[in-house]
């Protein structure tokens, strides 16, 4: 099955990226045999229109299953249309996130998780821009996973519908990824603090 990856590098050791429509790289990637196609988003400084462009991209390169950090409504409506599934949440290392999708950890949403034009702009106006969109993404998230409903609609596995012990599996690995995205981003914060002097 062809899966696609947002990335901050072109190997299967860099990191998840949060952004889906400005993300550096994306990863085409074989599940079963873990070959792989790196390409550089050319949407990445797009003006507006990043998530449709990139999402058509994934259309054109016959994705079955899109993991991401964050996507928006805009690629959301495309995926949904071209019945791509989107895995939202994910973080850490790209080769691990591949095998916790295969072990079926991670389930798809079939809303986005942030707000149009999440992760614009650049320097240090982009990581404010993402503080403030991770806070609208628990928010989307909660809503788009049905606020802690473990099956039914806009909640699949790999495998399918998920079972309520499945489902409470699933939530506990999701709010483990949000704990260490929470993690990242205060040690980010940490980091611009300290070069700035505060």
């Amino acid at each position: 099955m062809k899966i696609a990856v947002t990335a901050t590098g072109p190997s299967l050791d860099d990191q998840v990226e949060a952004r889906f429509g400005r993300t550096p790289y994306y990863l085409f990637i074989d599940s079963e045999t873990m070959k792989f196609e790196a390409i550089q988003n050319p949407n990445v400084a797009a003006g507006g229109g990043a998530g449709i462009q990139s999402a058509q991209l994934m259309v054109d390169h016959g994705v079955k299953y899109v993991l991401t950090g964050n996507c928006g409504p805009n690629a959301s409506q495309v995926f949904g249309a071209a019945g791509i599934q989107v895995v939202v949440g994910v973080t850490g290392i790209i080769r691990q996130a591949i095998e916790q999708f295969k072990a079926g950890t991670f389930v798809a949403s079939s809303q986005p998780n942030v707000a149009s034009h999440f992760g614009m702009g650049g320097g240090r106006g982009m990581g404010m821009g993402g503080g403030r969109g991770m806070g609208g993404g628990g928010q989307g998230m909660g809503r788009g996973m049905g606020a802690g409903q473990t099956s039914g609609p806009g909640i699949f596995s790999p495998q399918g519908e998920v079972t309520d012990e499945e489902g409470l599996d699933v939530l506990k690995e999701q709010a483990r990824i949000l704990q260490e995205q929470l993690n990242h981003i205060e040690r980010q914060i940490g980091a611009i603090d300290k070069k700035e002097g505060k």
